[in-house]
């Protein structure tokens, strides 16, 4: 059941990216308005995600995640409706509400189910096999619905995957909820229009810096910081950064996304604009990274359990930085090398990823696992829309340095402007080649850095040698301590 809700909310935002060209012409859509529909649902989510993990720890964590996926299939249901980009935007906001209610609860469910700790690895490992299943299978299913049923059809999917999943939480899953306390409204507000305004900036750095909103998230997350640490009744318990193991696990996991939340975009475009392939030929690709994922995703989750969180971190991350780099260097027409460095990438993602989450998570109380998982799921958003921002600023600003000062600014400065024109298509798609490598070299460098954090901040220490109580029975600082 967690596996589904994980997989709905991946499969949407994948799948939507490929039927963008054919809402667009459909409902008239500008550029403007799609990058509304696309950046309204990372908005909202990313606002809401401290205060539903919240709430989940508070209300019930079923409960609310009940709520959200029937929120989220219900938008899903209305956006089908859609007519104009106004209709559609407005059910992308309530989709984001109810994927931020859904999101936090998956790991922090997973806490009271598996409360063995080699269980709740290979749990972990599962989903994140789910997790990969969505972001491959996204792009595929999203071009092979898309043509037979048209762009409706991305959202329609959502429907019976959330009902699937609500039957069986409702069956399935125990009801789970952490110590009362009272509830933080302050606290509430400033991280939605803290986080909100930082995903908005972050978005718009390929355009700019925009100031206003980078000057309210600067005031707003510093007074929620503020706040936190002064209130008798935090919503968040941000001293769980005093933990090596939740500060280590959750920023090398940080910049592995930075380093890694915009190749995906960057190897799409290399696909279909270097290589010729449709978006769905695209999507079936990246099969070789699944399949590896699949792969190493268990045996991470026992290597985590037998060598300790740092060894198996570390040697994932830099397996992944090898994959990074042998991509860097792959030829415009050598499909061989690109499955290999997939291949190489999915074993590291395999490998460090459910070690990193099951090292953080370790260090949060089962009573504020809710906000513990929405911490860290909201860190790792943050870090993923600002490697789109970065990896994607330095492919275009590689792209457009590599094309001739003759060619026309839009071509200049986008690739698929580029190779529509006869004259430029070939100058173009060696100058994009060019623009991944120094994207993924970029790649590598965020991924190491990764790997240097987990090596000085995680514990070396063996799953079930823990010289500290487990994380179900450590006792939570009082507000005072702060």
């Amino acid at each position: 059941m967690l596996c589904l809700s994980t997989l709905v909310l991946v499969i949407d935002n994948m799948a939507l990216t490929v039927a963008v060209p054919a809402l667009a012409a459909d409902l008239g859509a500008t550029p403007q308005d799609v990058q509304w529909i696309l950046e309204s649902y990372m908005l909202v989510f990313a606002g809401l995600l401290l205060t539903a993990g919240s709430l989940s720890d508070r209300y019930g964590r079923r409960k609310v995640m009940v709520i959200g996926l029937t929120l989220f299939g219900a938008a899903s249901a209305i956006a089908v409706l859609a007519t104009d980009p106004g209709q559609l935007i407005a059910a992308r906001v309530a989709m984001g509400v109810g994927g931020a209610m859904i999101m936090p609860n998956t790991l922090s469910i997973l806490m009271v189910v598996f409360p063995d700790e080699a269980e709740r690895r290979k749990a972990m490992a599962a989903g994140a096999a789910f997790a990969v299943l969505g972001l491959i299978g996204g792009p595929v299913a999203g071009g092979a619905l898309i043509s037979t049923l048209g762009w409706e059809a991305v959202f329609w999917v959502n429907v019976p995957i959330a009902l699937v999943a609500i039957l069986a939480a409702l069956i399935l899953m125990p009801e789970s909820k952490g110590t009362a306390a009272k509830p933080d409204p302050v606290g509430a507000v400033l991280s939605m229009i803290g986080l909100s305004a930082l995903v908005w900036t972050i978005n718009d750095l390929a355009h700019g810096v925009a100031w206003v909103p980078l000057i309210v998230a600067v005031v707003a997350l510093a007074a929620f910081i503020g706040w936190e640490l002064r209130t008798e009744h935090p919503m968040v318990p941000l001293h769980l950064f005093r933990d090596r193991d939740f500060s280590g696990g959750s920023l090398s996991l940080t910049l592995v996304q930075i380093g890694s939340g915009g190749v995906l975009l960057v190897l799409t475009q290399y696909m279909q604009f270097v290589l010729g392939y449709t978006p769905t030929q695209a999507g079936l690709a990246f099969i070789p990274m699944f399949i590896a994922s699949i792969a190493f995703n268990g045996l991470g989750a026992a290597l985590g359990a037998k060598l300790g969180n740092r060894t198996t971190v570390v040697a994932g991350l830099l397996v992944m930085a090898a994959g990074f780099a042998v991509l860097s260097f792959s030829s415009a027409g050598s499909f061989l090398v690109l499955a290999i460095a997939q291949v190489v990438l999915g074993a590291g993602s395999g490998l460090a990823g459910p070690t990193a989450i099951a090292a953080l998570m370790s260090a949060v109380p089962t009573e504020q696992a809710g906000v513990g998982s929405a911490l860290n799921d909201t860190i790792q958003q943050a870090g993923a829309a600002l490697g789109v921002a970065i990896l994607g600023s330095l492919a275009t600003s590689s792209f457009t340095a590599a094309m001739p000062a003759s060619a026309p600014e839009e071509a200049r400065r986008s690739v698929a402007a580029a190779v529509a024109d006869p004259s430029l298509a070939a100058v173009a798609r060696q100058a994009y080649d060019a623009a991944m490598s120094t994207a993924l070299l970029g790649a590598v460098a965020g991924v190491l850095g990764a790997a240097v954090l987990a090596l000085i901040l995680l514990r070396g220490r063996k799953a079930g040698a823990h010289a500290a109580a487990p994380a179900e029975q450590r006792p939570v600082p009082v507000a005072t301590a702060h």
